[in-house]
């Protein structure tokens, strides 16, 4: 199995960390708060269904609909135990979680971007607008163009974030585009609400 408690605990974080507002100037740390409890981890990795690709690292994500070109930095858990966010000064730039799966492997991908920066919009800025049956590729560094389907697009408030759901392992090749929606909470610094884009490879 993959995941452990740990990545578990840091995934359930994201909403937290990945606040994708560090643009306006507040660090990782500064999204502060207890992480969500982590879903139960699995005692044996679920069988496999449905089109899969092997393990590869994301290269790029392409998602025409809203304009999306990006490349990828690799995520990964900070000293807090929490999953750091992508770089806040660059604006068309996605991270995937690198310990996690990887965008067409069997499991959950997770990718990460920025709504907005403290200047313009990010990369993300477009993502409410994707809806059922849309579709978007990761190019892969093995050199495979994995496609995914849009399946749901829910917004979530950070209080009550489905961890379990979004995180949780699945035996078909799924992939969740993260980022932030609702309103700019100026006191906290941070949203109240994350957009999470449900996908499945096809």
């Amino acid at each position: 199995m993959r995941t452990v408690v740990s990545i578990l605990w840091g995934l359930a974080a994201l909403v937290l960390t990945v606040s994708l507002a560090a643009g306006r100037g507040e660090s990782s740390s500064d999204a502060g708060g207890p992480p969500h409890a982590p879903p139960a981890v699995p005692t044996a990795a679920p069988a496999e269904v449905g089109p899969h690709l092997p393990r590869s690292r994301p290269v790029r994500l392409y998602i025409p609909k809203i304009s999306v070109n990006a490349p990828f930095t690799d995520l990964a858990i900070g000293r807090s135990g929490q999953l750091e966010p992508p770089p806040a000064d660059d604006t068309n730039l996605v991270g995937w979680y690198a310990k996690g799966v990887s965008p067409g492997e069997a499991g959950t991908a997770i990718i990460a971007g920025h709504v907005d920066t403290a200047t313009s919009p990010a990369v993300f800025a477009g993502l409410s607008q994707l809806k059922k049956g849309d579709r978007f590729h990761v190019a892969r560094a093995d050199g495979r163009r994995a496609t995914f389907v849009v399946d749901d697009a829910e917004s979530f408030d950070k209080d009550d974030f489905p961890s379990e759901r979004v995180y949780g392992d699945t035996p078909d090749a799924q992939i969740r585009l993260i980022t932030c929606a609702g309103a700019y909470d100026r006191q906290a610094r941070d949203y109240t609400e994350n957009l999470v884009v449900f996908a499945h490879l096809v």
